[in-house]
């Protein structure tokens, strides 16, 4: 471990000995190369005053030219809202599932409890982080993976496979029997004191490995620490129920009622046959990497028993056929992107060609995707259902339709448009039924998963 740290050292030092500070000759001629002429002028006026960048930016040129309707549409309807949460994976995950419920049950109007998952998920995320702490804690506090672990023990993000987890081992109940608070709405208060307690917690654990304490007096002070992050949960979030009652009424008009329900039989009777990890698929479309290989995040799950971000790493065009696929079969898809990269947030519409800094600054920004994933410029930020696509006279797709998970009032009705080309730029992964697949991807899925570091740049 010395000579790593020398060696850390020495890198430094090298860097800091042969970077330079810009002389005086440089200095002269960049400010030489800042020309305010009467156009330069003006621009600088309107920047300089009460006004943004990206406003000034708009293309107005692409206004009007792209429409919200659709050849083909998944059967969907209504608008969830994530309120100033990060739970959109979860958001998604049952919104795709919605229609089928409200096919089954015959009724107009239904959501899932965000919140009764929401308490397991960060439950389940303590204990994984406490016992990372544990299989870590002969480790120095510098190394690598205790740092990353420590910087962030639990949040509210999250994608598919941790949906999956949760809704296997727990189950789900709808909305009305554990609805929202305060606190499952505006998650930041409640998760720095669980991340507090949790450092506090790994930090006394290292300390009692360190004094020579064996595994099982570390899973006692787990325990302890568990049942802290219990409390703080319920009291902000109440107490998940065990069983429950659900009364509704059906489209007829006539009431209903399941009694004496589990959450995991509820789950058992609203998803699909065959909804499984093995036959719903992760499909990414990741350039800087070998396509139709399988990639695994390592230690990128909730549960200790759940299984971790694992990718098939597909062309765009791959990807975009299968959708293709999914919607004409009136199958909604978990879809996770870069939402906020040229988007119009009042239209509702996305495209690559939205904002033009380039011309309004007079610099070039031009990036293709893989350089802006690896150099931290683009990468997936949130999730969303895909509903739809529209397509031309050969089928070919030109846009895209999302449904969100941030109110009726955001995008076009809580709905956002995208063109061909911002799917090709800025979609990054898809949950799908292989079923959609061609055969050489499917073939790709027996391949062993390649390891990625829980750090990784796509995590």
């Amino acid at each position: 471990m010395k000579k790593i740290f020398f060696a850390g050292v020495l890198l430094c030092s090298s860097i800091a000995l042969s970077a330079q500070s810009i002389t005086e000759k440089e200095l002269k001629d960049i400010q030489s190369s800042f020309k305010l002429d009467a156009p330069t002028k003006a621009i600088q006026n309107v920047l300089t005053g009460n006004s943004n960048i990206t406003s000034n930016a708009l293309n107005y040129e692409l206004q009007g030219k792209i429409d919200h309707f659709f050849r083909y549409r998944v059967n969907v309807k209504g608008i969830t809202d994530q309120k100033s949460s990060g739970r959109c994976w979860m958001f998604t995950s049952m919104n795709v599932l919605r229609p089928a419920i409200m096919e089954k049950y015959n009724i107009g109007e239904f959501d899932f409890s965000h919140n009764y998952l929401y308490f397991w998920d960060i439950f389940e995320k303590s204990n994984l982080f406490l016992e990372n702490i544990i299989v870590t804690s002969k480790e120095p506090v510098d190394n690598r993976t205790v740092g990353y672990l420590f910087s962030s023990p639990v949040s509210d993000g999250g994608v598919w496979n941790l949906y999956y987890n949760l809704g296997g081992k727990y189950g789900v109940v709808p909305q009305e029997v554990m609805p929202e608070t305060a606190h499952s709405n505006n998650t930041r208060q409640m998760i720095s004191l669980v991340n507090e307690k949790l450092r506090v917690g790994g930090y006394n654990i290292r300390q009692l490995a360190a004094s020579g304490k064996k595994d099982q007096d570390l899973r006692v002070e787990k325990t302890s620490i568990l049942k802290d992050v219990y409390r703080i949960l319920a009291l902000c979030l109440g107490e998940p129920p065990t069983e429950f009652t659900w009364r509704y009424k059906n489209k007829s008009g006539v009431v209903k009622e399941l009694r004496n329900y589990t959450p995991q039989q509820f789950y058992k009777e609203i998803i699909p046959e065959d909804y499984s990890a093995d036959n719903y698929i992760m499909i990414m479309n990741d350039p800087t990497r070998e396509y139709y290989k399988m990639y695994e995040i390592q230690n990128y799950k909730n549960t200790i028993e759940g299984i971790n971000w694992i990718y098939l790493n597909l062309p765009n065009e791959d990807i975009k056929k299968a959708a293709l696929a999914s919607i004409k079969n009136n199958e909604a898809m978990y879809a996770s992107c870069d939402v906020g990269k040229q988007m119009n947030r009042e239209s509702g519409i996305s495209d690559p060609d939205m904002y033009d800094y380039e011309s309004l600054l007079g610099v070039d920004l031009s990036m293709d995707k893989k350089a802006r994933i690896l150099t931290r410029q683009s990468g997936s930020s949130h999730a969303m259902t895909l509903i739809g696509c529209d397509t031309d006279v050969s089928d070919t797709p030109v846009k895209w339709e999302f449904e969100n998970s941030w109110g009726g009032a955001s995008g076009n009705k809580g709905y956002l448009t995208f063109t061909d080309k911002w799917f090709s730029e800025y979609m990054f992964r898809l949950v799908i039924h292989k079923k959609y697949l061609d055969a050489k991807a499917i073939d790709c899925l027996k391949l062993t998963p390649i390891q990625l570091p829980m750090w990784d740049y796509m995590n």
